[in-house]
């Protein structure tokens, strides 16, 4: 089985609601959304994400690393929340994706994890 990020996005044409109810509604969703993809056994590992401006953004250097307040991109878009999922295939975590999708009420992104090489 493959693993898949199953990414939720935030950019100014699909914004963070303002309205509480709103907020709650989404929340709910994706509680249901979590405990139906626990209980196919193709859960992972997922969670939201503190807004972008909490982050740190950590960079090597040839002494001692550099760590700046983030965020990394300078982009509209930000990522907002992720799971982490195992499917058979990329049909299968693409059925997932709009499931969850429809909980959060806005884009979510596939994308496989790289195949580890075998020891």
């Amino acid at each position: 089985m493959t693993q898949y990020l199953l990414s939720v996005w935030h950019s100014p044409s699909n914004p963070i609601p303002d309205d509480p109810a709103v907020m709650q509604k989404a929340f709910e969703q994706v509680d249901a959304f979590n405990a139906e993809l626990q209980a196919s056994g193709m859960w992972v590992f997922g969670g939201g994400l503190q807004p972008p401006e909490s982050a740190t953004v950590v960079r090597s250097s040839e002494r001692d690393p550099i760590m700046t307040d983030g965020p990394f991109a300078e982009t509209k878009e930000q990522l907002g929340g992720f799971w982490i999922i195992t499917a058979p295939d990329l049909d299968v975590a693409l059925e997932w994706a709009a499931k969850g999708s429809a909980a959060c009420m806005g884009p979510v992104e596939v994308r496989p994890f790289q195949d580890e090489p075998e020891a």
